[in-house]
Formats: C-alpha cells, structure tokens, sequence
C-alpha cells in the first residue's frame, strides 16, 4: 500500500534546493513506494508551522505529516510545540525509540533532541531532527518499517482505517 505523504522542512537557513535532509527523505519516500504529495520550507516560526500542518490535515489525501529540523533546544526550536498543539494524542515511543536509535549514532548527544510524533485528525505526524543523519535514523530505522502494511507484527499503515474512530 503506498501512503500520501506531505513533508515539511522547518529552517531559517536552507531553500528547498539546499535542503539536504529534505532531499534526502524525498528521495527515501519515492525508494519505499510512497507518493510524496506536498513539500514545502519554512521558517522556524510556531505560527507558520501550524498554518502549514493545519492546511495538510484538511486534505483526505495525506495519510502522514514529516517536518525536519526544528526539534533541538535552541530558541528557535519550536516544532515539537506546534506538533503538539495541534495533537489529538502522543506517540511517545517514536521519541523513545528514535532517540534509543540515535545513541548508536551519535551517542549521548541523542540527548539532544525532542524528536518526536502525534496524531492529529486520524493523521500522523512525525518531527524530525534537521541533520541528515537524524533523518536517515528515523526514516531507515523506524519509519520505513512503520509505514509498510507488510511489517509484522503491527505496523502504522493498518490502523489508519481507525483512527479517527470515536
């Protein structure tokens, strides 16, 4: 089963065509047979972020949101925020698992980051670190899996008839 996926670089440095780790879940996304129905860039800014997931989550087409970058601990890491306002419920073993992930990559510096996911009208949506590396963790390591109806014993892709059940 391909799933629709819209994918969001949150930056207030990179264009989309010096968008590494954009680049790089685009090309992943098509590998695993996915369709990648919107892509857009914008700036670390909690407002535009939710105005751009907000208009994604209206759409019957999408099945899953991606935002990279903005997940850290500076000032302007604001996406874990404006995921989480627009939440129906948390996924908090994404962040566990990822970051469990991380530490085999990057080590302690794992700690770092707030990587994380939620459902929001019977979508996901799953923010991502901005470093390609981040991205290929999540993507190679959790996502991938998640997002293939065939992955045993459970997977992401099945429960999509739920989950906007009441």
């Amino acid at each position: 089963m391909k799933v629709n996926i819209a994918l969001l670089t949150v930056t207030d440095t990179r264009t989309l065509k010096t968008d590494k780790s954009g680049n790089l879940l685009s090309v992943k996304i098509k590998k695993a047979k996915h369709n990648l129905i919107d892509r857009k860039i914008c700036k670390d800014n909690k407002k535009d972020i939710k105005k751009i997931i907000k208009s994604w989550l209206k759409k019957k087409i999408i099945d899953v949101i991606i935002t990279t970058g903005g997940t850290g601990l500076t000032g302007r890491d604001i996406t874990p925020e404006a995921v989480s306002d627009l939440a129906d419920k948390e996924i908090p073993g994404f962040g566990e698992i990822f970051r469990v992930l991380s530490l085999k990559t990057v080590g302690t510096s794992s700690i770092q980051s707030r990587a994380c996911a939620v459902l929001a009208k019977g979508k996901y949506i799953f923010a991502l670190p901005g470093s390609s590396g981040g991205v290929t963790d999540a993507w190679d390591k959790i996502l991938v899996h998640q997002l293939n109806i065939k992955h045993k014993p459970c997977n992401f892709v099945e429960l999509f008839p739920r989950l906007k059940e009441k």
